[in-house]
């Protein structure tokens, strides 16, 4: 499976394109725009072939009206037909020239535009069906560099990038036929000042490319440090650490700082060189043509090719005229200007690319693999006490199981959870988890204590199929959950967690958020039972109050009521309390558990607390201790056994 690239790595244009990442990224645009790229790339042509006549132009200007103009005695008035023709053939290639501009400019924006919202969109769809492991394993920070520099960087090279190097393409190609076409001599000497701009554009443009990439990679790091420092803004603030986050951020802004100075010094440093080779160039076709001319020496050139007469023996060469010398000069200016153009983009191509392998690389990732084919539905139960699918919201849920005989079998859905003998680990050489032997019957409340890491959470994570487990099985109605869906499966259990997540939005809509298609007077009624609703009313526009970042208008614990309003609003069969009254005050904590007792009444319930007060009601309290369970049983058993969650109740050890 393709993995994100690594802080670190270097690519470059040349690896970048030899792995295949050009080549995907043109056919992804090819694929769905052919019709536009094709009426892109014509109208760059015309308009490059255009921009490239110019001197052609001139050239006969000078040949057919202003050298003749001179040499006769009537002046211009017997050339100013050919005079109107050559300005109307000039005027109508420049306006078929910006009609091409205008056509092409206008429909790369829309296309581009259009390229990256299905990219963005692809990336999104892809982040989503990504396991938790990648999340565990990748900061936000980093993830977030995907749809901001990455993104951003691909934007630049499919809108300007990519249609510069065409346009310059086309133009360099017409400028060396016509070149070729008028004067093989001068061709020798511009064929010299052309190797000298190859050679500094491939050095400088090396250097050039890496640091635009280191840039790139630091800018990254700095915004995840500058995001990691506003989630944090609190902490950092509670315990004075301002003066530290400042070092922190100097060390990743002077990172930024010399890569960008490096990368801007070998691109800025770029143009001027090429620009004076260029002139040393122009100067020397000047002096050369000057001297063929002077001297009259024969031209040779393709154009003499089309002359009649050449290859008999009456033929004579032509000199080499002042037209020709002229109509050079600009067409080796504009040569060695695109040439600049055209090596200027190689060090933004490789930033481009480069993170255009980085959005590959994500497009590339394995989704969460599902191989479930139990569902879970809406049931109703016959007369006869067996149970049949339904659409009504009956309260009474059922796993759908198919057989491979063709028959369907509908078990009730009761709450009956066992993991039976279970190891896992997040690696394989470094096991969490050793033997866990859990059973919750229906309507059973579980408690879960220990330490931190004693691997409590993990559990829960399991129950989820948020991973996979390296030995034993997990039963759910006696179905193994690997059988069962995993949508169908998050969605039997409702969880509140330790850390709340509100979402930008009102107040009714982050509870709905438990269940989408929950009315109104459903979502009162969760709230009620989170005893939340008396607090939402009082807020300034009651449910319809909006909620912005996380909830900060609101305090940690109605935060918390909110979170488990939500999970009331999902009416699952098992529910999950991950730490659910860890952020709440005492009194609060008294409003919730009544409201909490609703919510578990009827349900299988786990529990995770490190408030043992919040867990003596408990059927079974299982107490971890480096991912083994080494006690169990109801409150008042384990009191009596006077062992570890003894002195964990007592104060004699602490849970931390």
């Amino acid at each position: 499976m393709p993995q994100p690239r690594r802080r670190g790595a270097s690519f470059s244009v040349k690896e970048l394109t030899r792995d295949g990442t050009m080549k995907r990224l043109l056919s992804m645009v090819f694929k769905n725009y052919k019709k536009e790229v094709i009426i892109i790339a014509v109208m760059v042509f015309f308009y490059s072939l255009a921009h490239a006549s110019s001197s052609m132009f001139i050239q006969q200007l000078l040949t057919f009206v202003i050298e003749p103009a001179i040499d006769d005695p009537q002046g211009l008035t017997p050339y100013m037909g050919a005079l109107w023709l050559i300005i109307g053939l000039m005027i109508g290639v420049y306006l078929l020239g910006t009609l091409a501009a205008v056509i092409y400019t206008q429909l790369l924006a829309v296309t581009s535009q259009k390229v990256m919202h299905q990219i963005r969109t692809d990336m999104f769809n892809r982040m989503e069906s990504l396991p938790i492991k990648f999340f565990d394993q990748n900061s936000h920070g980093e993830i977030m560099s995907y749809y901001t520099n990455d993104v951003d960087a691909l934007y630049q090279f499919l809108s300007q990038s990519l249609v510069q190097f065409l346009a310059t393409g086309l133009t360099l190609l017409f400028a060396t036929c016509y070149m070729i076409y008028t004067s093989l001599y001068l061709v020798l000497v511009v064929a010299l000042g052309a190797t000298a701009m190859i050679l500094v554009t491939k050095k400088l443009s090396g250097k050039s490319a890496t640091y635009f990439f280191k840039q790139q990679q630091s800018v990254s790091k700095t915004e995840g440090f500058i995001e990691e420092m506003m989630n944090g803004l609190k902490v950092v603030k509670v315990f004075t650490h301002e003066e530290k986050a400042k070092e922190d951020f100097d060390v990743r802004n002077t990172e930024l700082c010399k890569n960008s100075t490096k990368a801007n010094i070998f691109g800025n440093i770029m143009m001027p060189i090429l620009g004076n080779i260029g002139n040393v160039m122009y100067v020397l076709v000047a002096g050369v043509g000057a001297l063929l001319w002077y001297f009259k020496v024969p031209n040779f050139g393709l154009i003499c090719l089309f002359t009649p007469g050449v290859g008999t023996a009456s033929y004579v060469w032509p000199t080499f005229t002042s037209a020709i010398l002229i109509s050079f000069l600009m067409m080796t200016r504009q040569f060695s200007y695109n040439v600049g153009q055209i090596s200027q983009q190689f060090s933004m191509a490789a930033m481009a690319l480069a993170g255009t392998k980085r959005v590959l690389d994500l497009l590339d990732q394995e989704p969460e693999k599902d191989d479930g084919y139990v569902t879970l539905v809406h049931a109703k139960r016959n007369e006869d006490g067996s149970l049949s699918e339904t659409n009504e919201r009956t309260h009474l849920w059922a796993w759908k199981h198919p057989h491979h005989d063709g028959t369907i079998t509908y078990t009730e859905l009761k709450g009956d959870i066992l993991l039976d003998h279970v190891d896992f680990g997040y690696t394989e050489d470094k096991m969490v988890l050793h033997d866990v032997y859990i059973y919750a019957h229906p309507g059973q409340k579980i408690a879960l204590v220990g330490a931190t890491g004693a691997g409590k959470t993990t559990i829960t994570n399991l129950i989820n199929r948020f991973y996979d487990i390296q030995d034993g099985k997990i039963r759910y109605d006696g179905i193994n959950i690997n059988k069962i869906k995993k949508g169908d499966l998050r969605r039997s259990l409702g969880i509140v967690l330790q850390d709340t997540n509100l979402f930008t939005g009102t107040v009714m809509e982050n509870i709905r958020y438990g269940r989408l298609d929950a009315t109104d007077e459903e979502v009162y009624e969760a709230a009620k039972i989170a005893n939340a609703y008396d607090f939402i009313t009082r807020l300034p526009q009651g449910f319809n109050t909006m909620l912005t970042a996380d909830g900060a208008n609101l305090s940690q614990g109605q935060r918390q009521l909110l979170s488990i309003a939500r999970a009331a609003c999902a009416d699952a069969p098992v529910m999950i309390l991950d730490e659910a009254t860890s952020s709440i005050d005492t009194r609060t904590e008294q409003l919730v558990q009544s409201g909490m007792d609703k919510l578990m009444k009827g349900r299988t319930v786990f529990v995770i607390a490190h408030r043992l007060s919040t867990v003596q009601d408990s059927d079974a309290i299982m107490v971890l201790d480096h991912g083994r369970i080494i006690e169990r049983g109801d409150h008042d058993s384990l009191i009596a056994q006077k062992g570890t969650y003894y002195q964990l109740y007592t104060g004699a050890f602490e849970l931390e």
